[in-house]
C-alpha cells in the first residue's frame, strides 16, 4: 500500500505513544488527536501535511508524585489525552490523565480554519477527576452535549470508584450510586451515544455500552458481561433518596453468540468497540458491536447488530429481582410503580416535570432494580461475521452506508490487534438470517504488528484514519484499481464502491449516467454483466499471461499462481504438445496444491507440456496464467554444466557452485531440496577442519543456504524462469 501511494503513516513524536483518542472536524478539515503529552491537529486530506501540534506534559512535581505512589514512571506518569470534544464553535473541552493526577483545559481552534488558531488557554485549568480516568490503561468514554459531559470513568487513584457521571454545566454534578455492585460491577467503558427517544427532546437519552464482571449469583455464569445502559438526559437525580444520583439508570445485557447444538451455544462476550449508523429515523440508528471471548477453550471474535427496537422492547419488559430460596435473579412479577422507572419526567406522559418530583417508591425501585432481566438479542439471532481461527482478534469498527447499483450495502471496515483492517461487506441471501459474508481486502496498514486503539471514518474525504501506540495511518475507503484490469475482475470483487466504466474497474457514482457502467454485488455474476463487453476474456486466453519455465527431471518445481480474490479456488488443467485435450491435475504424493501454486515433488519427462491456471469463483472459470514447462534430462544439464564451467575456471567460487549443483545430478536418490542440502553441508563441514574460508568472504554453501530461506515457498532455485509476475497485493 505504501508502494502504491495508497497509505500515508504519520509516527508521532518520539517522546510520544498512544494515539487513541479522535475527534473528526468534518468543516475544518481536521483530525485532533489525543497522545501521550500531545494534543494534534492533522490535515484530513494528509495528515503529515499542514500538522499542528501542542505540548501539554505532566508537571514535574506530579510525576514525581505518581513515581512515589508506586506506578511506572515511563508508562504511567505521564499526561495521556482521554477526552477530547467540541466544546462550542471555538473550543475544544480537553482532558488527560495528568501522571494520575486528572486535568482539563480549553483548546482554542478559532471559528473558521482560516483562522490559524490552535493553542492551549494555560490561565485556566480544572479538577478532570470524574471526567478522565486516573489510570491511561482505564477504557473510559466520553460525550460532551449542551455545554454538560458526560463520562463512564474511574474517580479515585486507586481505580475502585467506577461511575457515569454528568459534569459541567450550571446543574449539580450527578452520578450512578457508589459502591453498589448491582449498578456497576468493575466495568470497563467503550461507548456513549445520544440517541432521541420520540419527538420531543424532553425524551432523550443517553445510551453506555460497557462490559463488567457479571452481578452476584447472575444466572447466566458468566465472567464477564457486556452491557447496554441508558440515562435520560433531564434526570435532575432524586428529592429525598438518590441525591445527585440517576434516577433513569437502567442497564441490559448484550447477547451474540453462535447457536449450537443441543442448546449449547458459543459466546462472545468481551465488548469491544460499538458503532451507529444512522437511519433517515435519527431515533433507529442500527448498532454495530465488537465482541471478543474470554473463554480459555479458544480465541475469536464477532461483529453483531441491533436494532433500537429490540433495545426498548428489553427495557420495557421485566426488571430482574433476586428471590426465592437460592437467591438467583428472577423477573421481576410484582406491581412496578407509576411512572415506570427509566422513563423520562416529560409531556409526553404527564404529570412529572422533573425526576425530583417522583414518588419515594419509584426511587426506591429504581435503586433496587437497575438491571433489566432480558438480554438484547442481536438481529438475525447470531453475528454476521465470526472469526476463530484467526491469528487476529478484532478491536475497532467503522461502518460505511454505499448506494451501488442493486441496493444499499453497509460495508465494514475493522480494526485488529495485529494492525490489519479487514473490509467486509454482508450480502443478504433470503434474509438477515442467511448473510454471505464477502472480505474485499485485507490490509497491513502499520510497519509492526499493533493493536488498532481508534478509527474515524470521513465520507467528505472518503479517507479512513486509523489510530494504535506507535502512529496514524490514513487510508482510502476504495482501492478499485486493485481488483484487475478486466470487466469480469471489477464485478466478481463485489465491491460497491466499485463498478466497471467500459475500460476500467473505477468509483462507482450512483447519479452516473452511463450505460456501460456493469456493477452486481448481490451475485457477483460476470457471465451476465460482462459478456456483451469482454467477449474474449470470458471464453479463451487472448489476454491471459503467457510464460516459459524450465525444469530439471528428478528435481522439484514450483508453478506459482494465485488469485487476487479471496472467494476463489485456483483449478489446475494440464496439455500434452502437440494435443488439444486439456487433463485436470490430479493430487497425489508427487503433486500437491498450495495457496501460491501448483509444487511437483519429482519431475519426469512427462510433465512437459502446458499448465493452464484458473480462478473459479460463482461458477465463473477466469483464466489466469498459461505456463509451458519444458523438462531437461539430467543428463543434458550435466553434460552443459561442465562445459560451462571448463570454459570458466578462473573463476573458483562459480566453479564451487557448479560442483554443488552436479552432485545432485550424480546422486538420483536426493530428490528435494533437504536432502540435497544436507549432501552440500555434510560436505562443507569436512572442508572446515582442512581450511577456514578467508575473512570477510561468505562460503559459497552458506550463500546458497541464504538463497534458499530467501525462496523458501517451494520454489527451486535450479528453475530458471525467463519473467516472474510480481505478488499480487
Amino acid at each position: 500500500m505504501l508502494d502504491s501511494s495508497n497509505l500515508v503513516t504519520f509516527t508521532g513524536q518520539a517522546n510520544s505513544s498512544g494515539y487513541d483518542t479522535f475527534l473528526m472536524d468534518e468543516e475544518r478539515g481536521r483530525l485532533y488527536v489525543g497522545a501521550e503529552d500531545h494534543i494534534f491537529s492533522l490535515d484530513l486530506v494528509n495528515i503529515n501535511r499542514d500538522l499542528k501540534q501542542i505540548a501539554w506534559p505532566a508537571t514535574p512535581s506530579k510525576r514525581d508524585e505518581c513515581k512515589w505512589a508506586g506506578k511506572d514512571l515511563e508508562k504511567d506518569c505521564s499526561n495521556f489525552v482521554r477526552v477530547l470534544q467540541q466544546y462550542n464553535q471555538t473550543h475544544l473541552y480537553v482532558c488527560g490523565t495528568g501522571a494520575f493526577h486528572p486535568i482539563c483545559a480549553y483548546l482554542e481552534i478559532g471559528k473558521r480554519a482560516e483562522d490559524n488558531i490552535y493553542r492551549l488557554d494555560m490561565s485556566h485549568f480544572e479538577n478532570g477527576r470524574g471526567k478522565s480516568p486516573y489510570d491511561p490503561k482505564m477504557l473510559s468514554t466520553s460525550l460532551l452535549l449542551d455545554g454538560e459531559l458526560y463520562s463512564g470513568t474511574s474517580a479515585d487513584f486507586m481505580g475502585r470508584d467506577f461511575a457515569i457521571f454528568r459534569t459541567l454545566g450550571d446543574q449539580h454534578p450527578i452520578r450512578t450510586e457508589q459502591h453498589d455492585s448491582r449498578w456497576l460491577n468493575d466495568p470497563k467503558f467503550v461507548g456513549i451515544h445520544l440517541i432521541p427517544e420520540s419527538d420531543n427532546p424532553e425524551d432523550d437519552k443517553i445510551f453506555l455500552f460497557f462490559k463488567e464482571n457479571a452481578m452476584d449469583g447472575e444466572h447466566t455464569g458468566k465472567a464477564t458481561i457486556s452491557r447496554i445502559a441508558q440515562l435520560c438526559k433531564n434526570d435532575e437525580g432524586g428529592h429525598r433518596s438518590l441525591v445527585n444520583k440517576w434516577t433513569t439508570f437502567l442497564k441490559a445485557k448484550l447477547t451474540c453468540s453462535v447457536p449450537g447444538l443441543n442448546g449449547i451455544d458459543t459466546h462472545f462476550d468481551e465488548l469491544q468497540d460499538v458503532f451507529l449508523m444512522s437511519a433517515k429515523d435519527p431515533k433507529n440508528p442500527v448498532i454495530y458491536a465488537v465482541f471478543t471471548t474470554s473463554s480459555n477453550i479458544f480465541q475469536g471474535s464477532a461483529i453483531c447488530m441491533y436494532s433500537m427496537a429490540d433495545i426498548r422492547r428489553v427495557f420495557l419488559g421485566p426488571y430482574a429481582h433476586r428471590d426465592g430460596p437460592n437467591y438467583q435473579w428472577v423477573p421481576f412479577q410484582s406491581r412496578v410503580p407509576y411512572p415506570r422507572p427509566g422513563t423520562c419526567p416529560s409531556k409526553t406522559f404527564g404529570g412529572f416535570d422533573s425526576t425530583k418530583d417522583l414518588p419515594d417508591d419509584v426511587i426506591m425501585f429504581a435503586r433496587l432494580h437497575p438491571a433489566m432481566y432480558n438480554p438484547v438479542q442481536p438481529i438475525g439471532g447470531r453475528p454476521i461475521v465470526v472469526r476463530t481461527d484467526a491469528e487476529y482478534q478484532f478491536t475497532q469498527l467503522v461502518v460505511d452506508r454505499v448506494e451501488a447499483e442493486d441496493g444499499q450495502y453497509d460495508v465494514m471496515f475493522i480494526g485488529t490487534d495485529m494492525g490489519t483492517v479487514l473490509k467486509v461487506v454482508t450480502i443478504p441471501r433470503e434474509s438477515w438470517h442467511d448473510l454471505e459474508e464477502v472480505v474485499l481486502e485485507e490490509m497491513t496498514v502499520f510497519s509492526m504488528p499493533t493493536a488498532i486503539t481508534a478509527m474515524e471514518l470521513s465520507t467528505k474525504q472518503q479517507q479512513l484514519y486509523l489510530g494504535s501506540d506507535m502512529g496514524i495511518s490514513q487510508m482510502p475507503l476504495h482501492r478499485c484499481e486493485v481488483y484487475g484490469k478486466a470487466c469480469a475482475e471489477c464485478c466478481l470483487a463485489r465491491d460497491p464502491y466499485c463498478a466497471w466504466d467500459g475500460t476500467e474497474c473505477s468509483r462507482y457514482f450512483p447519479t452516473a449516467k452511463r450505460r456501460t457502467r456493469r456493477q452486481d454485488i448481490r451475485n457477483g455474476d460476470p457471465l451476465s454483466q460482462c459478456s456483451d463487453l469482454q467477449h474474449n476474456d470470458l471464453e479463451g486466453y487472448s489476454s491471459v499471461e503467457e510464460r516459459s519455465v524450465y525444469g530439471v527431471e528428478n528435481s522439484s518445481m514450483f508453478l506459482e499462481c494465485s488469485s487476487k480474490s479471496q472467494r476463489a479456488v485456483i483449478y489446475w488443467q494440464f496439455q500434452r504438445p502437440n494435443d488439444e485435450v486439456k487433463l485436470e491435475i490430479k493430487v497425489d504424493e508427487r503433486v500437491s496444491h498450495t495457496d501460491r501454486g501448483l509444487l511437483i515433488r519429482s519431475l519426469t519427462q512427462a510433465d512437459t507440456g502446458v499448465y493452464l491456471c484458473h480462478a473459479v469463483e460463482h461458477g465463473f472459470i477466469q483464466p489466469l496464467l498459461r505456463l509451458t514447462l519444458q523438462v531437461i534430462p539430467s543428463q543434458r544439464v550435466g553434460e552443459l554444466l561442465l562445459r560451462t564451467g571448463a570454459a570458466d575456471r578462473n573463476s573458483a567460487k562459480q566453479k564451487l557452485w557448479y560442483q554443488d549443483f552436479l552432485s545432485i545430478l550424480e546422486h538420483p536418490d536426493l530428490n528435494s531440496v533437504d536432502e540435497f542440502c544436507e549432501h552440500v553441508w555434510k560436505k562443507e563441514r569436512k572442508q572446515r577442519g582442512k581450511k577456514p574460508p578467508k575473512a570477510g568472504r561468505t562460503p559459497a554453501s552458506t550463500a546458497k543456504w541464504k538463497h534458499l530461506q530467501e525462496n523458501k515457498r517451494g520454489r527451486n532455485r535450479r528453475t530458471h524462469e525467463q519473467q516472474r509476475p510480481p505478488r499480487s497485493v
